[in-house]
């Protein structure tokens, strides 16, 4: 796929809201090998910071576990921790500490929780793999996609060619600002220098940074090319999706979800 190609994919609205039990999920048109989505508010299932919406999400967590043909005990679901650590998911095995898992049996599902950092699902069409990652700002900064690609070329020789790439909704450059020391961990990360990712505030002496876009670059520089981006911000959309920065840190989770099929 030529540069010219890529960018002409990125302009497209590839993304698609649909609905489990009249709920909405999101998904991307451009993976259609593997089953993926991101929850909403409507169809939530970590209530995380909000106990009292525990019954509701279970019930949410019972109708995706229906939708996707698996007993709710072979959903997948890591202690995140804001680390870069990946694993392979296996059904009955617990995952502390751990912000990304690839996936490669067909009867679990992984799910990945998120309020504002950035999900980025991976899918290896060759080899029926895939993978979510926990991207926020020290996830991004420890290259947690990169390594998490680079564990999937370890494990089952995936290659970049081969990967197609969603990343979900997250939080945009206008309301997440941080200090240098952030910004430039994060910059680290890229080989080659962009301006699109972030906005220097003289003013106040800090910067407002894209993660998602962050992430874009990193994927491109390994070589991927199948890429969506979403557009969706979460902290304007809350009346869609969950900010742990506008909702001041209580609040539930919306989450990516991946299950495999055959092929």
């Amino acid at each position: 796929m030529l540069e010219t190609d890529f960018l002409i994919l990125l302009r497209n609205k590839m993304f698609k809201f649909e609905t489990i039990n009249n709920k909405k999920i999101l998904k991307s048109n451009l993976l259609t090998k593997a089953e993926h989505f991101f929850t909403t508010r409507e169809s939530a299932i970590t209530p995380r910071d909000l106990p009292e919406k525990t019954g509701e999400y279970e019930k949410n967590l019972s109708f995706i576990a229906d939708y996707l043909n698996i007993e709710k005990d072979n959903f997948i679901v890591p202690v995140q921790t804001h680390s870069a650590n990946v694993h392979i998911a296996r059904k009955g095995k617990k995952y502390p500490d751990t912000d990304a898992l690839v996936l490669q049996d067909m009867d679990i599902a992984i799910i990945l929780n998120f309020a504002d950092c950035t999900p980025v699902i991976l899918y290896d069409e060759k080899n029926n793999t895939g993978a979510i990652a926990h991207a926020g700002w020290r996830g991004t900064a420890a290259s947690i996609v990169p390594k998490t690609l680079e564990f999937m070329n370890k494990e089952f020789l995936t290659e970049s060619e081969n990967i197609t790439a969603i990343i979900g909704p997250a939080i945009s450059m206008k309301h997440y600002q941080v200090d240098k020391d952030v910004f430039d961990k994060v910059s680290k990360t890229l080989y080659q220098q962009y301006n699109d990712y972030y906005i220097y505030d003289s003013l106040n002496d800090k910067y407002n940074i894209d993660l998602k876009t962050v992430n874009l670059h990193q994927l491109k520089e390994l070589g991927v090319k199948r890429i969506d981006m979403c557009e969706y911000c979460t902290y304007d959309s809350i009346d869609v999706f969950f900010s742990y920065r506008r909702e001041h840190g209580k609040t539930a989770r919306h989450s990516a979800v991946l299950k495999l099929k055959e092929q």
